[in-house]
């Protein structure tokens, strides 16, 4: 049975290919032939991939509503909103990909109840395309989000490389080096280089044949065009780009048939001329599991890193989100405290200041340093890298210009008293030793004595603007 569904598909596919490279006479009629035969196959391959019970009891009640030319969607409908929800959550996904494996001009897929009475934004007719349609445009050439630019992109010594290298592939003239490898932790930009590169390079370009994808994507479409034994379609895809980019590219070590389709495919477009952005969360170098013959040509070109955000970066971030929002007012000091404590990453840097703006929101109330300290309680302490006291005492000795080995004295001067209770408290917000434990570390000084130097410390960052600036400049140092 699976096979003679197998066959079934590849008729099918092979149907549908043919009406897209001759385009019918009847605009209308050949539209709709198309669809309706694109569907065939697809639920030929479902309830073979799936089983004919799964299938009869979900899929099969399925029905093809039509197709939508303005964001190029196909909608199917179901009899009932609880259906069309189920179905939506657990095979969205595959439909979209089956659709986009039969008919690449496919976007998207809906799915909704047939209550709905949404057929009258559908019609029926598919938009026959010609061979050059079909290979050039990918799904993915046309989703590159609207928010992600280089004017959007904000600069710091980190990634200022990468950003002028990106600027530079993107332009469209002639370039020193291909193909452009950049690599980061996660979360520090690279999407956003690649989705700004795709927005520039189309800008300048506007009959480019532009495909961007994750690594991910390349695997799965790779092997359902096996599956369908249809590579050549797959292949020609890929390799008719003028701009191939492909975002975390660590994900196919140790696929190998994955691997030696990706390696051809860099081949062909490094010899045709053709432009190649590659992203991954380590240098080539590092990428277990992934051919040497790749790696040699991932390093050809340009490897440029994104380095972590350092304070000033970060605190630029958050001023630039809050100034692209006219409704938000976030005090300076609150943007400097999210830059000093969440330095893990710019996304999550960017998700601490959404979740505070939320909040003061729903709660109706201004923001302020405190408000912030409580709303992002949670994520200060997930983000807090593992401070030890012994820096925390080197910083401080070089902030007040003392000896190091003062802390531990019995030297009582206010000089050297003043930094050593700075210090205490420092210890006891930034790290979780316990009160005694610090004490010992301060040479072996009670735990009371800890106790009155935070309580000093809190006193007179409420009156002493000196030591608060003191604090929050340590502070920063420390967790940067």
């Amino acid at each position: 049975l699976k096979q003679d569904n197998m066959l079934a598909m590849d008729g099918g596919r092979s149907k549908i290919l043919s009406t897209i490279l001759t385009p019918p006479n009847r605009f209308d009629a050949g539209g709709e032939d198309l669809l309706t035969n694109a569907w065939a196959a697809i639920r030929a391959g479902l309830r073979s991939d799936i089983g004919a019970r799964t299938f009869d009891h979900w899929l099969k009640p399925v029905a093809l509503v039509g197709y939508c030319e303005t964001d190029h969607a196909v909608l199917l409908a179901l009899p009932s909103e609880f259906m069309a929800s189920w179905v939506s959550s657990h095979y969205a996904d595959r439909l979209t990909h089956a659709w986009r494996a039969m008919l690449p001009q496919v976007r998207a897929v809906r799915i909704e109840s047939a209550g709905e009475n949404v057929a009258g934004r559908y019609s029926a007719p598919v938009s026959a395309a010609s061979d050059a349609d079909v290979v050039a445009h990918a799904p993915e050439a046309s989703q590159f989000d609207k928010r992600l630019t280089f004017e959007n992109f904000v600069v710091g010594q980190t990634n200022i490389v990468a950003r002028n290298a990106a600027i530079a592939l993107a332009s469209g003239g002639a370039t020193m080096f291909n193909p452009l490898f950049i690599h980061s932790q996660t979360g520090q930009g690279k999407t956003h280089l690649l989705h700004a590169i795709g927005h520039a390079y189309e800008a300048a370009n506007p009959s480019a044949r532009v495909l961007y994808m994750s690594a991910e994507r390349f695997m799965f479409d790779f092997v359902s065009a096996m599956r369908a034994r249809d590579t050549l379609t797959f292949k020609a895809r890929l390799r008719s780009a003028d701009l191939f980019m492909i975002d975390d590219v660590q994900f196919i070590a140790g696929k190998e048939a994955t691997q030696e389709e990706f390696l051809h495919t860099v081949d062909e477009l490094m010899t045709g001329g053709r432009r190649l952005v590659i992203s991954a969360d380590r240098a080539p170098h590092a990428l277990d599991g992934v051919e040497g013959r790749i790696l040699s040509r991932l390093t050809q070109g340009l490897v440029a890193d994104i380095a972590p955000a350092d304070f000033s970066l970060r605190r630029a971030i958050l001023a630039a989100k809050v100034a692209s929002l006219a409704t938000a007012n976030v005090p300076e000091d609150v943007i400097e405290l999210l830059a000093a404590r969440i330095v893990s990453n710019v996304r999550e840097l960017e998700g601490a200041l959404n979740r505070l703006l939320a909040y003061a929101q729903l709660n109706n109330r201004p923001i302020d340093t405190d408000f912030a300290e409580d709303v992002l309680a949670e994520m200060f302490r997930a983000s807090r890298r593992r401070i030890t006291i012994d820096e925390i005492q080197k910083r401080v000795s070089e902030h007040y210009k003392i000896r190091q080995a003062e802390m531990v004295s019995a030297r009582r001067a206010r000089e050297v008293a003043r930094p050593r209770q700075v210090a205490m408290y420092l210890a006891k917000q930034l790290t979780p030793r316990s009160l005694p434990e610090i004490g010992r570390k301060f040479g072996g000084r009670d735990h009371t004595t800890v106790i009155h130097a935070v309580r000093q410390i809190e006193r007179l960052r409420g009156c002493d603007t000196d030591i608060d600036t003191d604090v929050r400049t340590l502070i920063r140092q420390l967790e940067s």
